[in-house]
């Protein structure tokens, strides 16, 4: 299982790579030729209503035999017993082929390496509760380096199948239990618009949210935040809060995101240019911070050969600086797989895994069920 996790890690993201090198270089023509999808969109029907109740359509969930969730390094253990937060995680893009604007939702290939992905980042979880991550129809990598309507097309089908997961995952968790909200990338992108169309328009909703971990994928303060349905974390004992982060190492080049953000709308309609992200240092667990390496709790290193993990601590730093990006410092060694600009987006979750692992369980720890608040206070005035 080791194995596969660092070969995700260490080799899905180089057509990724090379996507990123062949816009940086040789723009828009020769991108759409590589990697964005010739046929046009291709409407599809609606997952049936109650789809997502069937096990069958999730990659890990409790109840799921060989759950990929449930990886860990050495030293660790997923939760023994039943309980705590229910975790809802929606995978970054693991569907690279260009036949399809959007993957098949049984495509085994695909699928296989989005368990992986559970295996190196949503694992970081499993000891703050039970993990549930849907199969979906994900936009293929292509739809990220076009502007064509398909691409957004593609993007929209595919938070549908986010969002009808997320249905069902309501309906079987107890209707007090609290939850955890992970994405990452694609999987963040989903992710804010959950936040926006679900959480924000829900109040009772709302108060289950421990946290949500919008991670990979940037947040303006200014035109995104406040129509998301939670504050940003300023505290690391805080519960019901949003943290984001994207990771750089120095030099960092940050011009193939900003350039992008910048041209974009907010979820208020505004223009997002210069306007700051959202940062949150997750080695304190607050925002705009800066930490010395000496607060990373456990990096994930792979060995040479690619057939182990080390959690490592205290060799990664982080600080929150220009725009809203994390910075990491000096390039740590923790694969080749780096995208241009000293991006370190593939490894914004192993960077700082044990880190995060705390702060889910720290946040859990401060969340308290409006119930049993509301009767404590009655009780104070009495």
């Amino acid at each position: 299982m080791a194995r596969k996790f660092l070969y995700l890690v260490a080799g899905l993201i180089v057509l990724a790579i090379a996507g990123a090198l062949t816009y940086r270089f040789y723009g828009n023509d020769l991108i759409r030729m590589t990697l964005v999808p010739k046929e046009e969109f291709r409407a599809q029907p609606d997952v049936p209503g109650k789809a997502y109740d069937d096990r069958a359509m999730w990659l890990a969930r409790p109840d799921l035999p060989g759950n990929p969730a449930l990886w860990t390094p050495a030293g660790f253990a997923p939760r023994a017993t039943p309980g705590g937060a229910a975790i809802f995680f929606i995978h970054p893009t693991s569907y690279v082929s260009r036949d399809h604007w959007n993957a098949p939702i049984d495509d085994a290939e695909t699928n296989d390496r989005a368990a992986l992905f559970l295996r190196g980042q949503a694992s970081a979880f499993n000891e703050a509760g039970e993990i549930w991550a849907p199969r979906y129809r994900q936009a293929t990598f292509g739809a990220f380096l076009t502007s064509v309507a398909d691409a957004e097309r593609a993007l929209q089908l595919a938070y549908e199948d986010v969002d009808a997961a997320f249905d069902s995952f309501l309906r079987q968790i107890a209707a007090d239990r609290p939850i955890i909200l992970a994405g990452h990338s694609q999987g963040a992108l989903h992710l804010t618009r959950l936040l926006r169309d679900r959480v924000a328009k829900d109040p009772t909703l709302a108060r289950r949210i421990v946290a949500a971990y919008v991670v990979g994928w940037p947040v303006s303060r200014a035109t995104d935040l406040p129509r998301m349905g939670l504050p940003e974390c300023t505290a690391a004992d805080q519960a019901g809060c949003l943290l984001s982060w994207e990771s750089f190492a120095e030099p960092a080049d940050l011009s193939l995101i900003v350039d992008t953000y910048d041209m974009t709308r907010g979820f208020d309609g505004q223009p997002r240019r210069g306007t700051p992200m959202v940062c949150t240092n997750p080695l304190t667990g607050t925002a705009d911070a800066t930490a010395p390496a000496t607060a990373n709790l456990g990096t994930l290193f792979p060995a040479a050969d690619l057939s182990t993990a080390d959690l490592t601590p205290a060799r990664v730093p982080a600080r929150c600086g220009e725009r809203g990006f994390l910075f990491i410092g000096e390039a740590p060694d923790v694969g080749p797989y780096v995208l241009p600009g000293n991006n370190y987006h593939v490894y914004d979750y192993s960077l700082f895994w044990a880190n995060v692992r705390a702060d889910a369980g720290r946040r859990l720890a401060a969340w308290r069920p409006v119930k049993k608040a509301a009767k404590r206070a009655s009780g104070k005035r009495r």
